[in-house]
């Protein structure tokens, strides 16, 4: 089992101890030996050192590498799973459906087409003057990439955000969460023995409190943080004071909206799934559920009764639904909101209080009569509750949908094309989906981010790539064997070519003719201005109304 931080290629062995438990029984796992900001610092120089020879490498050399990273990490799903489920707590067959099948997915995707999603790409000028100019845009790398992940998904989201980041030209230093270090390390190893150049993945078991010495560093181009919100914040104003660019993905309230002409039972499977997949620690679990009256009491009915189904226990067991909480301070935010809740006069009709015995168990929940001003219905609760929550219409569903400082991933429920179009328009979140929620995160070709506190920027595909890109703008003219028509001098003739050449780009009607007739006798015109060229651009002269 890795217990060192890769730094470089090479193990190094840290001063700061970093102890990883089983959350299903509390017992220790194994300590990692973490490094410290001399330690964090190295990494960086390494990745630093490490850059511009793997910035130089082509599209081809790294589709390799990534089609290498992707046949070891098939080849070893079983053990990745094995560890998640140890680890995070989530169950064996949903960390192999999830974690790994994500990872592998994202993988796949661009080694096939990397070259397609990063290649540069011709845009034709707009402007007339310049149709002889060969334009367009180049993505290249940023430089060393700083990608700080959380506990609740230690596989798929790192393998995402370093795929992305090595894609694209960058190196990496990669800082997984410490309650689940052991899976990054174990990432980390991955990599390398995919045959990654010393220096382009470099992982550091680097405890939390020491994070702000990976993201003040100045050799750290770009910061992609996925995590809490006021982490995210505290990462965002550190980056501010430098002015280095962040992704942030953080938290959600995502809300479901269900209308009255909704499949119930398709409605139900996708709720439950939605809200208590991975015990509900899921930045997009849905966390609040609005329901036209006419369907609220049959489809609570049906929620509730799969919710009783759903067997809890053992993340290693094959038939176990929904497993552990990761951290005891993320059930203790589960225990406060269903406790303000039901002390108010909301109800749980099944859960409502966590499990006696060892392990941080919290069993699913389902709640009914909370307020909107309740902790449960406003903040992020990241934990295994759905609210429940009758509207007088998908108007009234969408609008207390959309009341929230969040906006990552929304649903709508309904068989109506024109409802799902209202859905799709109207609900604000980065994602939304209609009769499905949280699986759009497996699709490498979606974006995946949000509004407001949900952070900023994007992840995954092609937006997810040109996050850690710098977009360049390229001009080359090779055709003017001239001084072109704006340069100097200033003078008397430059003066009538611009009043004709508004006229002629902007105007319509005989006042466009009027422009065009004076510009052709122009000495600018007749003298600087290749006219072949502009003859590509034609209509531009041609539109008179």
């Amino acid at each position: 089992m890795q217990t060192t931080s890769i730094i470089a290629g090479r193990d190094v062995a840290g001063p700061v101890p970093i102890a990883s438990h089983d959350p299903a029984t509390g017992a220790l796992i194994a300590t990692a030996a973490g490094v410290d900001e001399e330690g964090t610092g190295a990494a960086v120089a390494a990745a630093r050192e490490a850059f511009p020879a793997w910035s130089a490498t082509t599209f081809a050399e790294r589709r390799r590498l990534l089609g290498r990273w992707l046949d070891l990490l098939v080849a070893e799903e079983d053990a990745f799973a094995r560890l998640v489920a140890l680890e995070a707590g989530k169950p064996i067959t949903e960390a192999r459906l999830v974690d790994v099948f994500t990872g592998c997915e994202t993988l796949d995707y661009f080694r096939r087409r990397l070259h397609r999603l990063l290649g540069p790409e011709t845009v034709r000028p707009y402007q007339p003057l310049f149709a002889h100019w060969r334009t367009g845009y180049r993505y290249d790398p940023l430089g060393v990439i700083a990608v700080i992940t959380p506990w609740n998904y230690p596989l798929n989201i790192p393998v995402i955000e370093l795929a992305s980041a090595v894609a694209a030209g960058n190196t990496v230093v990669f800082k997984p969460a410490s309650a689940t270090v052991l899976t990054g390390l174990a990432l980390g190893d991955l990599v390398r023995r995919a045959g990654f150049p010393p220096g382009v993945v470099n992982v550091v078991a680097l405890p939390g409190r020491l994070t702000d010495a990976l993201v003040d560093d100045p050799r750290v181009a770009k910061i992609l943080f996925t995590g809490s919100v006021e982490v995210g914040r505290h990462v965002a104003v550190r980056a501010a004071a430098r002015l280095a660019p962040v992704q942030l993905e953080l938290g959600g309230k995502d809300a479901a909206v269900v209308a009255a002409d909704a499949d119930l039972e398709r409605t139900a499977h996708g709720l439950v799934w939605g809200a208590f997949m991975n015990t509900g620690q899921t930045c997009s679990s849905i966390e609040r559920v609005y329901v036209e009256r006419p369907v609220y009491e049959p489809l609570l009915e049906r929620v509730v009764a799969m919710t009783r189904a759903l067997r809890v226990g053992s993340p290693m067991a094959p038939d176990t639904d929904v497993g552990p909480m990761t951290t005891t301070e993320q059930r203790d935010v589960v225990c406060a909101h269903v406790d303000e809740a039901l002390a108010a006069g909301a109800r749980a009709l099944t859960g409502g209080a966590p499990g006696g015995g060892p392990g941080l168990f919290y069993p699913p929940t389902v709640l009914v009569g909370a307020d909107e001003d309740h902790a449960v219905m406003r903040d992020e609760t990241f934990g295994p509750v759905m609210p429940v929550v009758p509207v007088a219409s998908v108007d009234e569903g969408i609008a207390r949908a959309n009341a929230s400082r969040f906006g990552l991933t929304a649903s709508g429920w309904t068989r109506s094309r024109a409802t799902a179009h209202r859905f799709v328009r109207e609900l604000a979140a980065g994602v939304v989906s209609v009769n499905e929620h949280t699986a759009p995160f497996v699709e490498p070709t979606g974006a995946w981010g949000g509004l407001g506190e949900s952070g900023i920027g994007r992840s995954h595909g092609r937006l997810g790539l040109l996050e850690v890109s710098n977009v360049k703008y390229v001009v080359i003219d090779f055709k003017h064997d001239r001084a072109a028509a704006w340069h100097y001098p200033y003078d008397e003739d430059l003066s009538r070519f611009v009043d004709a050449a508004m006229p002629t780009l902007y105007a319509r009607g005989l006042t466009k003719l009027g422009g065009i007739a004076r510009m052709l006798v122009t000495r600018r015109f007749l003298t600087r201005v290749r006219k072949l060229s502009i003859l590509g651009r034609i209509g531009r002269f041609v539109r008179f109304f």
